[in-house]
């Protein structure tokens, strides 16, 4: 097996790069799981959709890991930063690695409830953080928003359009997307946890504080869960540390099966 690659150890350059890996790895990370999603979604139009929100995100990701690679400056492209690092030196939320079945121990199973609710909560996360990438400093990375930006809102659009759906169906439909929305609110004060990366983002203006981004966040998930008839849950003291390399145990075994091939066979190309 490949050992794991090595970042540029200049701390301006590394605050940098690992604000660029957060945001790919994030989508990078859902967009694995959704991918789960193929030819086993409710109806065939789903199945489709969910499949193409996973190659949107999957190409945002490759997007930015390629440009992460080249501020890096060792040469590390895309495939190597997806598929040659391990589970400490990703940088995503927990709330994108958790299983599409919302249940501790089930890494099989899938509930579209929770997906549809997950989907909203990462896409209008996406979509208010693409939008604010499009003044990005960094002339490449606002190229990049510019595109992404407007799959976000689709996907914004697709998710949230759902949660509708849902929450104002049947008995079961409303009472799974309630749950869903239990057990993932958990994971939200992680996502605008402010820290020194954030700020050294902010401060050459780069991107955006995540923190920044938490107001507008909560007003558009209101609007959308009172649309649904579904009560937004209260905020607890639980932190999750996905974002600082310390992840639940369901990432390593999404690891193992997203990276097997490339460590299996180094250099494998198609």
């Amino acid at each position: 097996m490949q050992a794991s690659i090595e970042l540029n150890p200049d701390p301006a350059v590394a605050a940098r790069v690992r604000y660029l890996l957060r945001l790919g790895d994030t989508c990078l990370i859902l967009g694995q799981r959704l991918s789960e999603w193929c030819g086993r979604a409710p109806v065939l139009e789903e199945d489709i959709a969910l499949t193409n929100i996973a190659l949107d995100l999957i190409g945002q990701a490759r997007a930015v890991l390629t440009h992460a690679g080249a501020v890096d400056g060792r040469g590390h492209d895309e495939d190597r930063l997806a598929f040659l690092r391990d589970e400490r030196d990703y940088v995503n939320p927990t709330l994108v690695e958790l299983p599409n079945s919302g249940r501790p121990g089930d890494r099989r199973g899938r509930d579209f409830g929770f997906t549809v609710v997950r989907n909203a909560m990462v896409s209008t996360l996406l979509r208010l953080l693409w939008e604010r990438l499009e003044s990005s400093t960094d002339a490449e990375l606002a190229a990049i928003a510019g595109k992404a930006v407007k799959e976000a809102r689709y996907h914004e659009q697709h998710s949230t359009d759902w949660l509708v759906r849902l929450g104002d169906g049947t008995e079961e439909s409303k009472a799974r997307c309630q749950a869903a929305l239990a057990q993932l609110w958990l994971y939200t004060p992680e996502l605008f946890e402010r820290d020194a990366i954030d700020d050294a983002a902010a401060g050459i203006g780069l991107g955006p504080r995540w923190a920044d981004l938490r107001d507008p966040w909560l007003a558009a998930m209101r609007a959308a869960l009172d649309e649904a008839g579904l009560a937004m849950p209260p905020e607890t003291r639980f932190r999750s540390t996905g974002r600082q390399g310390v992840h639940s145990e369901h990432m390593g075994y999404l690891l193992a099966e997203m990276q097997h091939l490339q460590r299996a066979y180094p250099g494998g190309v198609w």
